[in-house]
């Protein structure tokens, strides 16, 4: 069975977490074969990776965002 995925960089957080949650719903109900298993754990792997690229990067705006705003009051 041959799915058809949209590259993982083109997700955004949702939906590369919704996918991730598929996929582990998957994994977990033990059916289908050892390759499709195994397609899907990787697959699973490059979507966790994702997310916390994406989480990261939001953090990192928050605090640039954060700390912009801070100086601002303090120079004032």
């Amino acid at each position: 069975m041959s799915k058809s995925f949209t590259p993982v960089e083109e997700l955004s957080y949702e939906q590369a977490f919704a996918e991730l949650e598929a996929l582990v719903g998957d994994l977990e109900s033990e059916e289908g074969t050892l390759a499709e298993a195994i397609a899907n754990f990787e697959r699973g792997q490059t979507l966790a990776k994702r997310c916390a690229e994406l989480l990261d990067n939001a953090e990192l705006k928050v605090q640039q965002l954060s700390g912009d705003e801070i100086i601002g009051f303090e120079t004032n």
